[in-house]
């Protein structure tokens, strides 16, 4: 399976993080092969890190880890579905998902429309 992806030029896919039971989109991350090969061996959700090109499995700074229940791969076999049992928030913002904004069609204007569970400093401490 993991042979038969198509990959873009830097070897990664998207991966679309979804709550397993709710539905509700939580994230975007990257993955490479390795990544999804970690992923569904550990049974948590590891993605390839573009900023610090460096792998990063969700929640091992926050505490706040994706648990895997479900990987899917849609038709071109160019972006995965990871459906998860989200622990905490899944934004490092502190809000339960990282589309927590909505873009207002009558102004263009970003508008929070969720809740923020922790401060960024709650989650990860004071930011020196």
């Amino acid at each position: 399976m993991i042979e038969d992806l198509k990959l873009d030029r830097d070897g990664l896919l998207p991966a679309v993080v979804q709550d397993h039971a709710s539905g509700e989109v939580l994230m975007v991350g990257y993955m490479n092969p390795e990544a999804l090969d970690r992923t569904l061996k550990t049974g948590r959700a590891t993605f390839w890190s573009r900023s610090r090109q460096k792998f990063w499995v969700k929640g091992e700074t926050s505490g706040h880890c994706q648990i895997v229940r479900e990987v899917r791969i849609d038709c071109d076999r160019d972006c995965l579905l990871v459906k998860v049992e989200q622990v905490g928030p899944a934004c490092h913002e502190g809000y339960r998902s990282c589309f927590y904004r909505r873009v207002d069609p009558a102004t263009g204007r970003l508008e929070v429309v969720e809740e923020r569970w922790k401060t960024p400093e709650e989650i990860y401490g004071p930011r020196g």
